[in-house]
C-alpha cells in the first residue's frame, strides 16, 4: 500500500503507541492524519502540531469510540475535510489493574467499560469507516495484546476483550475483503505512560527490567517497536486476517 497522499484515523493518538503510529504515518507520506482522543486534548493537539511539522496535516479531534455516534461523526468529517479515507489504526484502549484471582472485583462495570471501548470501540469505528476505505482499497490495523493469545495482562476482562480484538480481526478481514485488509498488532508490556503511570516511575522501571531479562531479545517493545509492525501490516498488500505479537519473543517463555 502507497501511503503518499494517504488519509488515516488513529484512535488513542495523542499518545504512547498512538502517537507513534500517527508519527510513522507522517514520515511515510499521509497527507493528514486525524488524531483521536477521549480525554488527553493537549497531548493529541501537541501530536497534531509534530505531524504538521513532518509535512502532514495533523488534525486533533475528541470522541470517544464507545459512542458510535460520536465515530459517525468523526469518520463523515473526515471525508467532508479530505475526501477520503485510507486507513484506521483501531488504538483507543482502556482497562482495569484486577489481580486475575480478585474474581470479586471484576464487577458489571468493570466489564461494560473495558468491552466498549476495546471491543466495541474497534467495531463501531471499523463500521463506520468501511465504506470509505473500500472505495479507497484501504487498510484497517487493530492494536490487540498477547493478553488476548495468553492468560495475561492487567485484568481478566482487558485479556477478554483483547482475544475478542482478534477474533474480530478475522471476522472483519473476511467482511470487508476483497476490498480491505484488516489484521493485528498484539504488544507485550510497552514502556509508555499508560504502564508507568499505576505503578509510579520506580517500580515500573524494575518491572520494565525483570520483563527484559526473560526476554530472548533482552528487550521491553516501546510505542516506536509497535507502530513498526502496524506499518509493516500497511505494507503488505496480501496479507489480511492476521496477528503479530510485539514481545521480543517473551511469550516464548511463558
Amino acid at each position: 500500500m502507497n501511503l503518499g497522499g494517504a488519509v488515516a484515523i488513529v484512535t488513542g493518538g495523542g499518545t504512547g503507541i498512538g502517537r507513534a503510529v500517527s508519527e510513522a504515518l507522517a514520515r511515510a507520506g499521509a497527507r493528514a492524519v486525524v488524531v483521536n482522543y477521549s480525554r488527553s486534548r493537549a497531548d493529541a493537539e501537541a501530536t497534531a502540531e509534530t505531524l504538521t511539522r513532518l509535512g502532514c496535516e495533523g488534525v486533533a479531534y475528541q470522541a470517544s469510540v464507545a459512542d458510535e455516534s460520536k465515530v459517525k461523526a468523526m469518520v463523515d468529517e473526515t471525508l467532508g475535510r479530505f475526501g477520503r479515507l485510507d486507513v484506521l489504526v483501531n488504538n483507543a484502549g482502556t482497562t482495569r489493574f484486577i489481580a486475575h484471582a480478585d474474581l470479586d472485583a471484576v464487577t458489571d462495570e468493570v466489564w461494560d467499560e473495558i468491552i466498549s471501548v476495546n471491543l466495541k470501540g474497534t467495531f463501531y469505528c471499523s463500521r463506520a469507516a468501511a465504506p470509505a476505505l473500500k472505495q479507497a482499497r484501504g487498510a484497517i490495523v487493530n492494536i490487540a495484546s498477547v493478553a488476548g493469545a495468553r492468560a495475561a495482562g492487567s485484568s481478566i476482562p482487558y485479556g477478554v476483550s483483547k482475544a475478542a480484538v482478534l477474533q474480530l480481526t478475522r471476522n472483519l478481514a473476511v467482511a470487508l475483503a476483497p476490498d480491505v485488509r484488516v489484521n493485528a498488532v498484539a504488544p507485550g508490556l510497552v514502556a509508555t505512560r499508560w504502564f508507568r503511570e499505576p505503578f509510579g516511575e520506580q517500580a515500573a522501571s524494575e518491572q520494565e527490567s525483570r520483563v527484559a531479562a526473560s526476554t530472548p531479545l533482552r528487550e521491553v517493545a516501546t510505542a516506536e517497536h509497535v507502530a513498526q509492525a502496524v506499518m509493516a501490516f500497511l505494507g503488505s498488500d496480501l496479507v489480511t486476517g492476521e496477528f503479530v505479537l510485539v514481545d521480543g519473543g517473551k511469550h516464548l517463555t511463558y
